[in-house]
């Protein structure tokens, strides 16, 4: 909760800052990393800063946790808070980095607004900034004990037991410990980050879900290979295509991510697009293993059945439940699946029961337009769960 003498600053400065944010953003990571250089080589994704999107979900973020403290002084912002922390944690941030960002940020404030900085006025940011990072670091602790990798420490070295294609575009490892103990429980919808070295000597990190039985003593990824020409978007895909076969051992993280399914036995929404299907694969591995009985509505969309990864699993996936439904959307259909729609994802012309709680994982269209078919039909905002894949752009300007 904000101090009652920073309050009115914050409430006063707040459309300055929101307006000058993404300018600020931009300039501290520019200072980040001409002092630290190493930190753009080895920890944050180089394609997100050449896009601009981590700027943008920088800025967003800290912009959103200041409205939050103005307008619910009595409530923390748990969703924004819990997302950025489970990504954190599987980079194996530390405390430690948060005083380093605090020192370019109030560099950057300073530059870009000027004499607008008062004392007070800096105070009372700096306020905000360790609001938010103290609740980040508190929540990464737990997060890192309940992984069991103290101070940062995620990283495992990791078999690839299995490489399969899954599609023209994708293809699937089947991950174990390189020093054969069990891979490790994880939460149905978790994911992991995976660390490669690159021709030019970095060392990047990218995300994957986990795509398995989430009680195998074996883990499944699937890796979309992202082509992004001569920049470095798609440069760690593209690396685990070329070099990623069985007998490699590969630097993965322990599993992290907020996108898991709770206890109970309401009716599930399931809802994903292209390779967004990956976290829902291993919560119907979940269901299917458990017996359940609660209604599922599965729904996917994608460019076509051959570009559909795990297609047949998913189908006999949804078979193995007694009461399980599911819905296909293909742009380019063709006829090998019967029963499947041409077009977009129609979640609107679908029976839904009441009580419902939806998870959404795809491209960020999809997810705005399944979130708004649902919001219509009366859903409450809260059953409605996502997982985006970088940045979170849709939460920052929420």
């Amino acid at each position: 909760m904000l101090s009652e003498q920073s309050v009115p600053v914050v409430r006063a400065t707040l459309p300055a800052v929101g307006a000058a944010i993404g300018e600020i953003t931009e300039l501290v990571y520019t200072k980040l990393f001409d002092d630290r250089p190493e930190l753009l080589r080895d920890l944050f994704n180089r394609g997100n800063q050449a896009n601009g999107e981590q700027q943008k979900a920088l800025a967003g973020s800290i912009a959103a946790f200041a409205a939050m403290l103005l307008e619910h002084p009595e409530a923390r912002p748990d969703a924004l808070l819990a997302r950025i922390s489970h990504k954190h944690a599987s980079l194996g941030i530390t405390p430690d980095q948060y005083k380093l960002v605090h020192q370019h940020l109030f560099s950057a404030i300073a530059e870009v607004l000027g004499d607008a900085v008062t004392p007070e006025v800096a105070a009372a940011w700096d306020e905000v900034y360790w609001l938010m990072a103290n609740a980040l670091i508190a929540l990464e602790a737990g997060h890192y004990r309940e992984a069991g990798a103290t101070g940062g420490g995620t990283w495992r070295p990791m078999e690839i037991v299995e490489r399969r294609e899954e599609t023209p575009g994708s293809f699937s490892l089947v991950l174990r410990r390189a020093d054969g103990a069990p891979a490790g429980a994880f939460r149905p919808g978790q994911y992991v980050s995976v660390r490669v070295g690159l021709p030019d000597g970095a060392r990047q990190i990218r995300q994957y879900s986990l795509s398995g039985a989430p009680d195998a003593g074996q883990w499944r990824i699937t890796v979309k290979r992202v082509r992004g020409g001569a920049g470095p978007e798609g440069e760690v895909s593209s690396w685990l295509h070329a070099h990623a076969r069985a007998g490699e051992v590969l630097t993965v993280s322990a599993p992290f991510g907020d996108l898991v399914l709770p206890e109970g036995d309401g009716p599930l929404l399931l809802a994903s697009a292209g390779i967004g299907v990956t976290p829902m694969l291993s919560v119907l591995h979940h269901l299917a293993a458990a017996g359940t009985g609660r209604p599922v509505i599965v729904v996917h969309a994608d460019r076509s059945p051959a570009d559909h990864a795990h297609r047949e699993e998913l189908s006999r996936l949804v078979r193995a439940l007694p009461d399980a439904r599911l819905h296909l959307w293909y742009e380019e259909p063709g006829d090998g699946v019967p029963g499947a729609a041409r077009g977009r994802a129609d979640v609107a012309s679908l029976d839904l029961p009441r009580d419902l709680t939806a998870y959404l994982c795809g491209p960020l269209p999809f997810m705005r337009a399944v979130r708004g078919d649902l919001l219509g039909r009366g859903m409450p905002a809260s059953a409605v769960h996502y997982e985006v894949f970088g940045p979170d752009l849709w939460l920052a300007a929420a």
